[in-house]
């Protein structure tokens, strides 16, 4: 069985536990190559703000040696949180960060998405992740090893491999035959660009923070992200090719915006504004989960974590347990003497967590979403 201070561990996916894993390793001088589907960072959009939990996300990045520079590059005031009512806007609750008179509040700073990756992936050694490396599938040799198969037909064994490649996980598939299902929510995304100056009464409702309303059939998130930039969406419930059945393109903003606007029929101005009247067009993106609880039997040679492992619905807790994934798992092999020692221990420790995590996350979701 191999030792893990000389194994060969690869990750599949940069996101942020594959990357938080793969610090961990490398300050303890092991090695550790992490592979990318996308071609550079910039690849894509990055998302948006995330909150960082003392006991997870932020726990993690302690044990990456980061927590410092994530405090450097985050929001505290983006802690605020507002509800209103979907009729008048009228304030009907609100918490505010600690130190402000939200006192007692756990801290929990905000930090745009693509702030944290970056911070993640400049604490890694030159090399460590490979661009444009597409792995198409995992496959244990039965010797405890495995085989990644990649897109241009190449094939490379590893002492371990990481499944952190997210909802469609290719790498999943070698310990489980789940697939995410549709939780039956629809969530409708658009964006506003320097908001203080092109948008300030949507600023001003927003706040530093998130706004939420909600009426029996839709629920309006808006949250402030860095540089002036809100993000707004909508959720409701509905099934998942609602689109077509009310025959909108979703490509023609305009008739998105129509069934929109309908949708939101009676709601206060202002908060249909920060729907309708964005600087970017409508994306669909339906919620998907995968089953609860998802757990596997040991497989030898390969493992799971974040969104591979335990995609939930966006609750405010996937991102901070990924974070917390790989670092856990990182701890493991630095002290387990034997790789696979290591990742039953990992397993024993994150399975159950993230069962009742997910648990609880559907239930959310049952109530958040009428």
């Amino acid at each position: 069985m191999k030792l893990t201070r000389d194994a060969r561990v690869a990750i599949v996916g940069g996101g942020l536990g594959g990357l938080v894993c793969a610090r961990v390793l490398q300050l303890h001088g092991r090695s550790v190559t992490v592979f990318e589907r996308e071609t550079a960072f910039d690849a894509r959009p990055q998302g948006g703000t995330l909150d960082l939990h003392p006991d997870t996300g932020q726990a993690a990045l302690r044990v990456a040696g980061l927590l410092d520079r994530f405090h450097a590059l985050s929001r505290p005031e983006g802690q605020e949180w507002r509800k209103v009512d979907h009729v008048t806007a009228a304030a009907q609750e609100q918490e505010w960060p600690p130190g402000d008179e939200g006192a007692g509040v756990e801290d929990r700073p905000e930090i745009d998405r693509g702030h944290l990756r970056g911070l993640l992936l400049d604490s890694l050694a030159p090399g460590t992740v490979r661009w444009g490396s597409a792995v198409n599938s995992a496959l244990p040799l039965g010797d405890g090893t495995c085989r990644l198969e990649f897109a241009d037909g190449a094939t490379e064994d590893f002492d371990l491999v990481v499944g952190a490649d997210g909802a469609w996980s290719r790498v999943r598939p070698a310990v489980s035959e789940a697939l995410p299902a549709y939780t039956g929510v629809a969530f409708i995304e658009t964006g506003f660009d320097d908001c203080d100056v092109r948008h300030p009464e949507l600023a001003r409702l927003v706040g530093p923070g998130t706004l939420v309303a909600g009426s029996d059939s839709s629920i309006l998130f808006a949250q402030r992200n860095s540089n002036g930039h809100i993000r707004a969406y909508v959720a409701f419930r509905a099934p998942q090719d609602w689109h077509t059945a009310a025959g909108v393109d979703l490509e023609d903003r305009a008739a998105t915006r129509a069934y929109l606007s309908e949708r939101l029929d009676g709601w206060a101005e202002g908060l249909r504004y920060a729907l309708l009247d964005g600087d970017h067009d409508f994306v669909n993106r339906p919620l998907f989960a995968l089953p609860v609880p998802h757990v596997w039997e040991h497989v030898p040679g390969v493992t799971l974590l974040g969104d591979a492992a335990h995609l939930m619905p966006p609750l405010g807790v996937g991102a901070n347990h990924a974070l917390l994934d790989g670092a856990d798992l990182a701890q493991a092999l630095v002290a387990e003497e034997r790789v696979d020692d290591a990742v039953r221990a990992y397993e024993e420790l994150m399975l159950p967590r993230s069962s009742e995590l997910a648990k609880q996350c559907a239930e959310g979701l049952r109530h958040l979403v009428p």
